[in-house]
C-alpha cells in the first residue's frame, strides 16, 4: 500500500489516516540556499521531496509539505539564501509537531537533508513522543562505491548527481568546476564527476535505508 501527500488529501481523508495510526513524515530541505554556481537554490527542497516521494511509494505513510526553512548559518552571505536562527527553527519544528499531534498523529519521522540542521532537530524532538529523525547525510552508504571523489560535502559529486537525476535542466553544466574556496563559491568538492546514474542510485539507496529504519521502528508498516 502506498502513502499520500498530506496536501493532496481532504481534511476528512487526513483525519481518517491519522485515526488509523498513520506515520507522518516531515521532509526538511532548504527552499533557497546556496549550492555553488552550478546548482539552484532549491536543491535541498527538491531532494527532500524526492526522498519523501520514494518513501510514499514503498510504505503507507503520509508526507507533510516540505519544510523549506531552517538553520543554515554558513550560507547567510550568499544572495538568496534564507536562514532561521537555531531557536526559531526549533520552535517551528516543535509547533508543526504539536499541530500534528493535536490532530491525533502519534508517530512522526523527520527527513532532514541538512547538516547544520542536525543538532537543532535532535534537540527539538527530545522528549516530544514517538519521533524518528533521519539525517540523510548518514543514509545511502550502499551507493558510496559510485562516488569517485568523496571529499567536499556541499554541491559536490553527490548533490550534483542527485540533481542531474531529479532536475537535469536546473544544473548549470557550464559552471561545473572544482569548487572552492567555500567562502567564495558556496560549494566544496568536485561536481565534474557527477552523473544522473549516480544520483538515481544515491536516492534509491537512501530510500532503502529510510524504509528499513521505519519498518524497524514501526514493524506494522512492513
Amino acid at each position: 500500500m502506498s502513502g499520500a501527500w498530506l496536501e493532496d488529501l481532504t481534511w476528512p481523508e487526513a483525519k481518517q489516516h491519522f485515526d488509523n495510526g498513520a506515520v507522518v513524515a516531515i521532509p526538511i530541505g532548504a527552499a533557497a540556499k546556496a549550492h555553488g554556481p552550478h546548482l539552484p537554490l532549491k536543491t535541498d527542497a527538491l531532494t527532500a521531496r524526492a526522498l519523501a516521494q520514494g518513501l510514499l511509494a514503498r510504505l503507507p505513510v503520509v508526507a507533510a509539505p516540505v519544510l523549506g526553512f531552517g538553520y543554515y548559518p554558513a550560507f547567510t552571505n550568499f544572495a538568496g539564501s534564507q536562514h532561521l536562527t537555531a531557536d526559531t527553527f526549533k520552535s517551528v519544528v516543535r509547533e508543526l509537531i504539536a499541530n500534528l499531534t493535536a490532530h491525533g498523529v502519534r508517530r512522526i519521522v523527520l527527513i532532514n537533508t541538512g547538516v547544520s540542521t542536525e543538532k537543532p532537530l535532535d534537540e527539538a524532538v527530545a522528549g516530544q513522543g514517538d519521533i524518528l529523525v533521519l539525517h540523510t547525510r548518514l543514509l545511502g552508504k550502499a551507493a558510496e562505491t559510485l562516488i569517485e571523489n568523496r571529499e567536499g560535502g556541499h554541491a559536490d559529486e553527490r548533490e550534483t548527481s542527485v540533481m542531474l537525476a531529479l532536475d537535469p535542466r536546473a544544473v548549470r553544466m557550464d559552471k561545473l568546476t572544482l569548487d572552492g574556496p567555500f567562502e567564495q563559491t558556496g560549494a566544496t568538492g568536485d561536481p565534474t564527476r557527477a552523473t544522473a546514474f549516480k544520483g538515481e542510485r544515491l536516492v534509491a539507496a537512501r530510500v532503502d535505508d529510510m524504509v528499513a529504519a521505519l519498518v524497524k521502528r514501526w514493524p506494522d508498516l512492513g
